[in-house]
């Protein structure tokens, strides 16, 4: 381990990359801390004393790392750039220019698409940060005014903050490690499980046996995670031989988790959304039956079997959905046939491209009902149990969300040493 660590930092370039990511991390910890101005310090200290944590505020505390215990600056999160990623990947679909810009343009077709989700960012940003203002306002203390035009002050600190964010993510992807996004999301969710734990073993009396038997579950789950994130199935290939013999034996991996966390990450914005139309909504009298109805089994805290069927069918969906954009098997068979290659017993081209396709379906309808199964797990504990969602110290979300990024990050240090390595040598 310590002979791993030390290659690690005597490999310069892999070294300031690292130090790079932290250092961005390290900002936007200190930036969730920042708090709106204009907010009022009296109401805010009312604000945390009096919410337990519950409700829908509860869902976004978790992965924006205490930002809305802050009243800070970084409010909403990533919230309104995943929102913006899930409109592009849809439009991708809908729309027969931008699905040739992703699948034709290769990386400059990528790149322009990313164009177009972080000017989408803003505007959603912007009336996101209003809708949620009301929100908060709405949970029983006026902490800003809403009214315009006092309001607009503390919609652009906070849509400010959400861009500032965004922008940081790209940074550590383009100058640090790993995906910088999936980090700062990451480390939202990690920041808060020492004030979840704290808050359960001082004072979660009468939930000591079940905060136990859940983290045994939770460990558990972990090993699980982890070995599911690593399994794939080869596709043998074989290359012809420009000689004489049998062709040289190869393989293509497909990874039974193919979308990785997005599908999880998708899930939670949709998933949040009607609670955050109900409470919008609770003071008009002719929404009460949308009210009463969402709370009563689309509600966040006390999760319904209606809940977690949507939420389990929205991880599977978001699987194939994303992995119908991300993988394409057409492209695939051409590019093993440009080489010479063909799977033993199919032949080169559509025949091809059908089998990667099949495969890959299968895999992601085992893979997507796994993400679902661990994402609804927690919550049939909560509902079985004394605990409540607030009472978790990680959600199934989160750990898929940690295994997934800590595993990346490993790969793509690896990576880098065996190519810092292999530059010595050359």
């Amino acid at each position: 381990m310590f002979t791993y660590l030390r290659q690690l930092w005597h490999t310069e370039d892999l070294r300031q990359r690292i130090l790079f990511a932290c250092g961005i991390l390290l900002l936007y910890r200190v930036a969730a801390h920042i708090t709106i101005p204009g907010a009022d310090p009296y109401a805010l200290q009312q604000f945390l004393t009096a919410r337990d944590g519950g409700g829908i505020l509860g869902v976004f505390a978790a992965l924006t790392g205490g930002a809305i215990d802050n009243f800070s600056v970084m409010l909403l999160g990533l919230a309104p750039y995943i929102n913006a990623s899930i409109i592009m990947q849809l439009c991708t679909v809908i729309f027969p220019k931008l699905e040739s810009l992703a699948k034709e343009e290769g990386v400059q077709g990528q790149q322009q698409i990313n164009k177009y989700t972080r000017w989408l960012t803003f505007p959603l940003a912007f009336i996101q940060s209003y809708g949620f203002l009301i929100l908060l306002n709405r949970s029983g203390v006026d902490l800003v005014s809403i009214a315009f035009p006092e309001v607009l002050g503390p919609m652009l600190f906070v849509t400010t903050g959400s861009l500032i964010l965004m922008w940081f993510g790209e940074l550590i992807t383009e100058k640090g490690i790993g995906n910088g996004i999936s980090l700062i999301i990451f480390v939202g969710i990690v920041s808060e499980i020492p004030a979840r734990m704290s808050a359960i073993l001082f004072a979660g009396e009468g939930k000591m046996g079940a905060f136990f038997l859940f983290a045994a579950l939770s460990l558990a789950l972990l090993v699980v995670i982890v070995l599911f994130t690593d399994a794939h199935r080869l596709i043998p290939i074989t290359y012809a031989n420009q000689g004489a013999g049998r062709g040289v034996q190869g393989n293509i991996p497909i990874r039974l988790n193919q979308a990785g966390m997005i599908p999880i990450i998708f899930a939670i914005s949709l998933i949040t959304l009607p609670a955050i139309l109900a409470q919008l909504l609770a003071t008009a009298p002719r929404f009460q039956g949308f009210v009463s109805f969402i709370n009563l089994y689309l509600n966040a805290t006390s999760p319904s079997i209606v809940y977690m069927f949507v939420y389990f069918l929205l991880v599977l969906v978001f699987t194939y959905f994303y992995v119908s954009v991300t993988f394409q098997p057409e492209k695939v068979a051409e590019t093993i046939q440009k080489r010479g290659g063909f799977i033993p017993g199919v032949r080169p081209g559509k025949h091809t491209a059908e089998i990667l396709a099949k495969t890959s379906n299968r895999l992601n309808l085992w893979g997507g009902t796994f993400l679902g199964l661990i994402a609804v797990i927690p919550l049939v504990f909560t509902r079985y149990s004394t605990l409540s969602t607030q009472d978790l110290i990680i959600t199934g979300s989160g750990m898929i969300i940690i295994v997934g990024v800590v595993m990346e990050l490993i790969r793509q240090i690896n990576a880098r040493m065996l190519a810092h390595d292999y530059e010595k040598l050359v």
